[in-house]
């Protein structure tokens, strides 16, 4: 699949066609198609080949125009959100040895103007072999780990995509997650090859409700990416349905666990709408499975399956651990072949995620480094929340250890009633006893409107455990 030319091709097609919207600017293919040739042609004449280059910005039309025009220059990008604490932005510039930093704005577009016009050799186009991009996600030591894409990687993962989700004649994508965030490969590449346009959710957005609510009956999307926090998060909006979001149909939750609570309200909300659960880590160029979520499947598990893998590529379950083994393997974390040495093997990743198979399905059981022990107990913390989660009067749950002297001493919990609910800590500690040993009842059950998100969509679980006791 040659990315660049199935994007381009829009471009000769219909070069007034809106390729993205973010508030109130756009960007047309024609225009993708001349700003990108024009920065390639800037970028080959001013450095090495195959050296990364940063883009920096949060959500701007110009973004897409960096990402493609370093395709076409034969330049890996590396996507920096905005949003990101300045001393994170500089550590992963530091890190990624990039040798030029894009961002939108005027020094941008007078750098285009320069070779305006201008086609870029397409020789110097990245190989299928070579970096595509960098994503940086959390290090378990505090630095950020670059992990490398190949245009392969990607190719695959995009070729996949299309072919197992009914996106055929689609034409509006919604793009909720930061290009810095490996959820947003999806909807950006989806769209962009499918000549869709992509309409971007900005952090304000997503703080404003009423502004969030008029932005999504404008936009009015008919594939939906996204977290499954964010879907809950709109779902608390009841004019989040079928009636002011009438194209919608198709949803593609990857990222986080999906609770089958909310499959079940977008199946009341949107019922002609189909719910796809799809699993990987970024590591595994953003999702290696993929399941239809139906009335059957909800009927049938507590908790929701993994799905089917790509064809070329297969998951084994060893000691436990999830391991990917295919082309959708990274090569790797960039200017760290220890960490890759230890978690990369040819084309094997492990995961770090705990699985097993249930009812012949793949089941994710949690991070093994969500698992503490208390008492002695080795406990998973996604296991007591999930079963939070299945009490009727339960919407969403998150399970922190309270430690002490780097000791789990006991359990907290905190959870989000369902709209019209009254629970009580002590009440919910009864019911959840009813599910679980006695041990895995946390001893604090804190009950919250709504979960922090991180600028990734996903539960904030740094800033829940930042409230909880410092002493046991």
């Amino acid at each position: 699949m040659d990315l660049v030319a199935l994007i381009d091709r829009w471009a000769e097609r219909s070069s007034d066609r809106i390729a993205h919207v973010s508030r109130d600017q756009s960007l047309t293919f024609g225009e993708l198609r001349e700003r990108s040739d024009a920065l390639a042609c800037h970028l080959a004449g001013h450095l090495d080949r195959g050296v990364p280059v940063v883009v920096h910005g949060h959500k701007q039309p110009d973004m897409l125009v960096g990402f493609l025009g370093c395709l076409k220059a034969g330049h890996p990008y590396v996507p920096i959100d905005a949003g990101l604490p300045r001393a994170r932005i500089e550590k992963i510039v530091r890190h990624s040895r990039a040798a030029l930093v894009l961002a939108p704005g005027a020094d941008l577009d007078a750098t285009i103007a320069l070779h305006r016009g201008e086609r870029p050799d397409p020789r110097a186009r990245l190989r299928a072999e070579e970096n595509v991009y960098i994503m940086y996600t959390s290090g378990s030591t505090g630095e950020p780990k670059g992990v490398q894409i190949t245009l392969a990687n990607l190719a695959g993962f995009v070729a996949w995509a299309r072919d197992v989700h009914p996106l055929g004649g689609a034409t509006r994508f919604l793009n909720q997650a930061p290009f810095s965030f490996d959820l947003s490969v999806m909807d950006l590449y989806l769209s962009l090859t499918s000549g869709g346009t992509l309409f971007s959710i900005d952090r304000r957005m997503i703080e404003n409700p009423l502004e969030l609510r008029a932005t999504l009956a404008e936009a009015n999307v008919e594939v939906w990416v996204s977290t499954p926090s964010f879907a809950e998060m709109c779902l608390a909006d009841r004019t989040f349905d079928a009636e002011h979001v009438p194209a919608l149909r198709c949803f593609l939750f990857c990222g986080e666990t999906l609770p089958p609570s909310c499959v079940r309200r977008l199946h009341a909300r949107f019922p002609r709408a189909r719910v796809f659960n799809l699993y990987g880590p970024t590591e595994a160029t953003v999702a290696v499975t993929s399941v239809l979520v139906d009335e059957a499947m909800l009927n049938a598990f507590a908790s929701l399956p993994l799905g089917t893998p790509r064809p070329d590529t297969q998951l084994h379950i060893v000691d436990g651990e999830i391991v990917i083994d295919g082309p959708c393997v990274s090569p790797g974390y960039l200017h760290d072949p220890e960490l890759s040495t230890r978690v990369f093997s040819g084309t094997r990743y492990r995961t770090g995620d705990a699985g097993h198979y249930e009812k012949g399905e793949l089941m994710f059981g949690g991070r093994l480094d969500l698992q503490i022990k208390l008492s002695g107990y080795r406990i998973e913390l996604e296991d007591i929340a999930n079963n939070l989660e299945a009490l009727p009067s339960v919407e969403r749950a998150v399970v922190l250890p309270l430690q002490h002297a780097g000791a789990c001493e006991a359990l907290a919990a905190f959870v989000v009633l369902r709209t019209g609910i009254t629970a009580t800590p002590a009440s919910l500690r009864t019911e959840l006893a009813e599910r679980v040993p006695s041990y895995m009842v946390p001893r604090d059950i804190y009950c919250r409107p709504a979960l922090p998100m991180t600028v990734n969509g996903k539960v904030d679980r740094a800033r829940l455990a930042a409230e909880l006791p410092s002493r046991v």
